[in-house]
């Protein structure tokens, strides 16, 4: 009975089917691990192909074959096409999420700094679910490994993050602006954020001054104007830029800003540290003050672990939508190929028949393809870069306001891009290859 089993399934062809599926997932572990190859094993593994094109024989005659097929390119332009621009779609895409999310992990990256920390109420993620009480701040004051400032106060800025909405440049649709209240010393502990317009607000009054990003994002954010947010009228009166996260923001003084809102509370205390060691300090003295539930984080690693969750969103659809888009691209590479195999049959026979084993034909088929698909992940690369890269968008951040910032399309990026196109070349030219490898000859004459 096992036996008239095992006879069915191979009239099925079953093994058959096995054996293809297990060449499939060969395949996707090998395409895994060459795009995870750090740049100096590609390298290497380029400098030993190189090496064997050069010193054997066998690399001799496959890279006479390649040259030969490669000469005729312009005449299957039109055909070859379909792999260039297939690659450089897959590239392009790819490059341009993942630099969606560069850009976004820079700006809140360059948002924090190693000199200064920020207090959150203990377990807070986030500035949103944090509550710091009044009595707090004095007990905040006077622990060791704070900075003093210009006055000889100890330099911090007890804050406010309130989630504002004002209507967007693009629509006019209202959207979700961070409207942060600052002490006194925000500016000394922030010094890269610098008036570029106007002037700073004043203490006690209702007046503002905007990020460039914001005034770029949203209508009516212009020196001068009056907006109205919490049920009252606030007066732009300056324009700061920092290169980071802030300048999506709105700035006012924290207390003006508790009163509008009606808060009672602070919801952080951005701090200067004194030092190198202050932050060991800091934390030290936060730990040891039962009165203090709090938790200290400097402000570089806080903005990064902000970025954390949607890079990583970001990182997994560009990479599942960059390989829906590879099948196809893989796809194209075979049909491709396997038609210039099989124009190519007479030629191919006649090497065969002079000489050319089987592993010099493979490989002169290998590199003809990968140098199409270098070719098309040159030109998406290009394309991403030209496109996209310091180009100015928005997100949501995990305060649930807008955060601006740039495409980043970095050189990491590109090579990743590059890998990706050679690992669709490698797929989409090795089963041609093999055919071009085993082609009768007399039958591949008869045919021609």
């Amino acid at each position: 009975m096992k036996t008239s089993n095992n006879d069915a399934m191979r009239r099925t062809g079953m093994p058959r089917w096995l054996g293809n599926l297990g060449v499939l997932l060969l395949l996707a572990i090998g395409l895994g691990a060459w795009i995870a190859m750090p740049w100096p094993f590609v390298l290497g593994l380029a400098v030993l192909v190189g090496a064997w094109l050069v010193l054997t024989r066998s690399g001799r005659l496959a890279r006479e074959a390649a040259r030969i097929g490669i000469a005729s390119l312009p005449q299957r332009w039109g055909a070859s096409s379909v792999i260039v621009i297939g690659i450089a779609g897959v590239v392009g895409v790819l490059v341009a999420m993942l630099a969606m999310g560069e850009g976004f992990k820079e700006t809140l990256d360059q948002t924090g700094s190693d000199r200064t920390a920020i207090i959150l109420r203990g377990g807070s993620q986030a500035e949103t679910n944090s509550v710091i009480t009044r009595d707090q701040v004095p007990l905040i004051s006077a622990l060791p490994g704070i900075a003093s400032g210009t006055d000889g106060r100890p330099a911090i800025s007890p804050e406010l993050s309130q989630v504002a909405n004002l209507p967007s440049m693009a629509d006019g649709t209202d959207a979700n602006v961070q409207f942060r209240g600052v002490g006194p010393a925000a500016w000394s502990i922030r010094p890269d954020v610098r008036i570029v317009e106007g002037r700073k607000f004043k203490p006690g009054l209702r007046e503002l001054v905007v990020g460039q990003g914001a005034q770029q994002q949203f209508r009516g954010l212009e020196v001068g104007n009056t907006i109205e947010l919490g049920n009252q009228e606030w007066l732009v009166v300056g324009k700061f830029a920092a290169g980071n996260a802030h300048d999506s923001e709105l700035w006012s003084d924290a207390e003006v800003v508790g009163n509008a809102y009606n808060r009672s509370a602070w919801q952080s205390v951005t701090v200067k540290l004194d030092g190198r060691t202050g932050f060991a300090e800091l934390k030290a003295a936060l730990d040891n003050d039962p009165r203090l539930k709090l938790d200290v984080l400097t402000t570089r690693d806080y903005y990064s672990k902000q970025s954390e969750g949607l890079n990583k969103l970001i990182n997994i659809l560009g990479t599942v939508i960059g390989t829906i888009m590879a099948i196809g691209a893989v796809f194209g590479a075979l049909n491709t190929m396997y038609a210039a195999v099989a124009t190519r049959s007479r030629e191919i026979a006649t090497m065969r028949a002079i000489g050319f084993r089987g592993l010099p034909v493979v490989a002169a088929v290998m590199l003809e393809t990968m140098l199409l698909a270098l070719l098309g992940g040159l030109l998406g690369a290009f394309l991403a870069w030209l496109l996209f890269n310091g180009n100015t968008v928005s997100t949501l951040g995990n305060n649930f306001s807008q955060v601006v910032f740039q495409f980043r399309v970095s050189p990491e990026l590109l090579w990743t891009g590059l890998k990706w196109a050679l690992g669709i070349g490698l797929v989409g030219g090795l089963f041609p290859a093999l055919r071009a490898a085993r082609l009768p000859v007399t039958e591949a004459l008869r045919a021609a």
